[in-house]
């Protein structure tokens, strides 16, 4: 080549942002204007070829008003997935198989700085004293950072990419994650107002569930949704109230938490309260919702197994209230009517594995009841086959009866 791309291009990032006053707020297109204007000069200087000088102008922008060398993959609809391990290590993950980037960062300085811009635009606050935070990206992508000290090798950050256009059950059955059958029972419980967790592991797909399952929800209705960080993407209904709960900051602003948002939504008349993810101590919360005439609730947790799930219910209730466990488990047992439990398999596909029923409580241990289970048959072209079983009957039907829906499953 003759020339350094990288050194040109560093030397006019520094320049730029020498000539830039901060004082003001600059527009992008006097950004964009000073970048043209160094990379011209530097044409006349070096022989820059048109591709180098337009992928010059594209980097530059990124690194100085977007999320630099993030910002490509940012807007890669095909990765589903970025992790940083410092400045100078990134995968991705593409069509579940997660690789490594020739990307980094030109330095720690620079990561910290996009790592501040991402927690600074939804209102969030990390450094070395609070070195752990969730946020999202505009388009709504969840980001997760640790900083040092809690980070030894380094700022990490983690950011769950969403499709732009919400995943819709139609899609879901398109990709095989469950069966018409199964689509149409949840169909009938969802606007029958049946509680409903959905339980998987970590990248089970538990959020995408969600939010495909609350198009059953009747667009009449009111819906208020809590969530840590905003993701649900529920556009079919006008109704809707969505609430973010809220670290605390420098400014002395007090935090928010799952179980404040709870409690005021109760207050706010809903019809359904959908919590995006139950961690802790909320549980109670939700539970009470559910058991306070919210029917139809919805939300989610981690969970290896259906009842895994209500094992960790009871510990996060325990958690933020110190009850008996059979009192625990009677609320848990009138709360939840069904738990939709999610898996990611080894061919890396996600699939509704099992659905059980919650019948009641015997002799201090909560009834579960499977109603559909995913059998496994073999694998094809490195996929996994099987099929969908129908393993029971839905014993509860009061709620389909009120509704007036007949449910060929009960």
């Amino acid at each position: 080549m003759g020339y350094s791309y990288t050194q040109i291009r560093d030397g006019i990032h520094d320049a730029i942002l020498r000539g830039i006053d901060f004082s003001r707020s600059v527009e992008d297109g006097e950004v964009l204007g000073l970048i043209d204007e160094e990379i011209v000069r530097a044409k006349r200087e070096q022989d820059l070829p048109l591709q180098d000088m337009k992928r010059m102008r594209q980097e530059l922008f990124n690194a100085i008003r977007r999320l630099d060398v993030l910002q490509e993959l940012v807007e890669d609809p095909s990765v589903t997935e970025i992790m940083i391990n410092g400045p100078d290590c990134i995968f991705i993950e593409r069509a579940g198989k997660i690789t490594r980037t020739d990307r980094s960062f030109v330095s720690r300085e620079k990561l910290e700085d996009v790592i501040q811009q991402i927690v600074s635009a939804c209102n969030r606050v990390v450094n070395e004293s609070s070195p752990i935070v969730d946020a999202r990206l505009a388009n709504g992508d969840r980001v997760n950072v640790v900083l040092p000290p809690v980070a030894l090798n380094g700022p990490i950050v983690t950011i769950r990419r969403f499709p732009e256009k919400p995943i819709r059950m139609e899609d879901l059955l398109a990709f095989g994650s469950l069966s018409e059958e199964i689509a149409s029972f949840l169909d009938c419980v969802v606007r029958a107002g049946y509680n409903i967790f959905i339980s998987g592991g970590t990248g089970s797909g538990k959020t995408t569930f969600l939010n495909a399952l609350s198009e059953y929800i009747p667009a009449s209705e009111r819906v208020i949704t809590i969530e840590d960080s905003a993701e649900l993407q529920i556009r079919h209904i006008e109704n809707i109230v969505r609430l973010e709960a809220r670290n605390a900051n420098v400014e002395g602003c007090r935090p928010i938490s799952i179980r404040d948002l709870i409690r005021s939504a109760l207050r706010m008349r809903p019809d359904r309260v959908i919590v995006g993810e139950v961690r802790g101590s909320e549980a109670i919360d939700m539970v009470q919702a559910m058991n306070t005439g919210h029917d139809g609730s919805l939300s989610t947790g981690h969970a290896n197994s259906a009842p895994d799930m209500l094992s960790r219910l009871e510990t996060m209730i325990l958690m933020g209230m110190d009850l008996p466990l059979p009192a625990i488990r009677g609320q848990l047992a009138s709360a939840i009517d069904l738990i939709v439990h999610l898996g990611r398999l080894r061919d890396r596909s996600r699939k509704l594995l099992e659905i059980c029923e919650i019948t009641g409580i015997e002799e201090g241990s909560i009834l579960t009841k499977p109603l559909f289970r995913f059998r496994e048959q073999g694998e094809k072209d490195g996929r996994i086959t099987g099929c969908w079983e129908q393993t029971g009957t839905l014993t509860s039907v009061d709620k389909l009866a009120m509704a007036g829906i007949h449910c060929p499953w009960s």
